[in-house]
C-alpha cells in the first residue's frame, strides 16, 4: 500500500477594499461546495522526479505541458530546497484538482501553490515545517506575479482574516473576523490578469488618499480587535485600487449600487478582480444579492457565485492509502 497525501487550500479574497496588498480572507461556501484546489502526492519510483496530472473544472485552462504547471515548479523548488539542506526529494506522482479559475481574483495560483507545498512537505515527514513552507509558498507566488506577496497565500495557508506584516519574524497576523458576516463571492467568468490590474494603477498617489488609506486600515484593524462592526463597515472603501480597476470589470459599479440599496455592508473587488464580494449579515439579503449577480453580473458558463463565511481552518492535509 502506498500513502497518498492530499492537501486542500481554500479560495481567498485579497485587499478587501481597505487593505490593498495587506489583507486577505479565506472563504468557505455555506453550501458545502468546494471552493479551493486540491493536490495529492504519492511516491512512485518508476518516475524520475515528478509527474503531474490535472483534473477538475478548470484544468483545461492550464498549460498542456505539465512542466509549465505551477505544481511541477513547486516540486522542483521544493527538491532544490531539500538538496540545499542535504536531503533528497522523493520521486512523486502529483495530481492537481483545479477547482478555481485562473486570473479570477480568488487566489487561484496561491491555492495551487499552498496545496502543493503542504502536500509535498507532508510526504517528506514535515521536513520544512510551517515557516519553511510559508517561505517557499511566497517564492512560488512571486514567480507568478513578479513579486513576493502573501495577501492570498497567508489566508489560504493559515485560514481566517490575515494582515500581512512583511516582517520575516512574523509574515502575517490573524485578525478577529466577524462571525455574523456573510460574503457573497462572485466570479463573472472573465479573466483580469494581475499584471494588467497593477499596470492600470497610478505610479503616485495624492497625500490625502495615502492618509485616508492609512486611517481606514488602522481603524479597521482596531474594529476587528474590538469587534466593532459599525466602525469596520465604515472603513470598507478603497481609494487605492478600486477607483481605477472598476473599469476592468463590467457591471461592478451597478452591482455595488444594487448592494448598497439592498442592505450590503460593503461591496468591493476581490483581489485584482474580476471576482467581487458583497458582505451581509442577513441570509435572505445575501441570497437576493446572489440571485442578482447570477442574473446580471455573470457573463458566461465559467462564472459562479457562492455565499461564504470565513474559512478559519485554511489548508488541511489528509492521508490515505492506495
Amino acid at each position: 500500500m502506498t500513502k497518498v497525501y492530499t492537501a486542500y487550500a481554500p479560495a481567498s479574497a485579497a485587499n478587501l477594499s481597505v487593505g490593498f496588498d495587506l489583507l486577505g480572507a479565506a472563504l468557505r461556501p455555506v453550501s458545502g461546495a468546494v471552493l479551493g484546489d486540491r493536490v495529492s502526492v504519492c511516491e512512485d519510483n518508476s518516475i524520475d522526479g515528478c509527474k503531474v496530472q490535472t483534473v477538475g473544472r478548470f484544468a483545461h485552462k492550464l498549460p498542456e505541458d505539465f512542466t509549465k504547471n505551477i505544481v511541477y515548479v513547486a516540486y522542483n523548488l521544493y527538491a532544490r530546497t531539500l538538496a540545499e539542506k542535504g536531503a533528497k526529494a522523493k520521486n512523486l506522482k502529483m495530481r492537481l484538482e483545479k477547482n478555481l479559475p485562473v486570473c479570477s481574483g480568488l487566489g487561484s495560483s496561491a491555492s495551487s501553490v499552498v496545496a502543493a507545498v503542504a502536500a509535498l512537505d507532508a510526504a517528506h515527514d514535515d521536513f520544512l515545517g510551517r515557516d519553511g513552507m510559508l517561505k517557499l509558498m511566497g517564492q512560488l507566488e512571486g514567480q507568478i506575479s513578479g513579486s513576493i506577496h502573501y495577501d492570498n497565500v497567508a489566508p489560504c495557508f493559515f485560514g481566517g482574516l490575515q494582515l500581512v506584516t512583511g516582517f520575516d519574524s512574523q509574515v502575517s497576523l490573524t485578525l478577529r473576523s466577524f462571525d455574523s458576516w456573510l460574503w457573497v463571492s462572485c466570479f463573472p467568468g472573465i479573466r483580469v490578469s494581475t499584471s494588467k490590474a497593477r499596470a492600470i494603477l497610478p505610479a503616485q498617489y495624492l497625500r490625502s488618499d495615502v492618509i485616508t488609506f492609512g486611517r481606514n486600515l488602522s481603524a479597521f484593524v482596531h474594529a476587528c480587535h474590538t469587534q466593532d462592526e459599525k466602525l469596520a463597515c465604515q472603513c470598507l472603501y478603497d481609494v487605492i485600487a478600486e477607483p481605477y480597476r472598476a473599469s476592468l470589470i463590467p457591471g461592478f459599479d451597478k452591482a455595488r449600487e444594487y448592494g448598497r440599496a439592498h442592505g450590503a455592508l460593503a461591496t468591493g473587488i476581490s483581489g485584482s478582480g474580476s471576482s467581487i464580494f458583497s458582505i451581509y449579515t442577513d441570509m435572505d439579503k445575501a441570497r437576493e444579492m446572489k440571485e442578482y449577480l447570477e442574473r446580471n453580473f455573470i457573463d458566461n458558463e465559467d462564472g459562479f457565485c457562492h455565499i461564504c463565511t470565513i474559512d478559519k481552518e485554511g489548508c488541511t492535509v489528509t492521508v490515505s492509502e492506495e
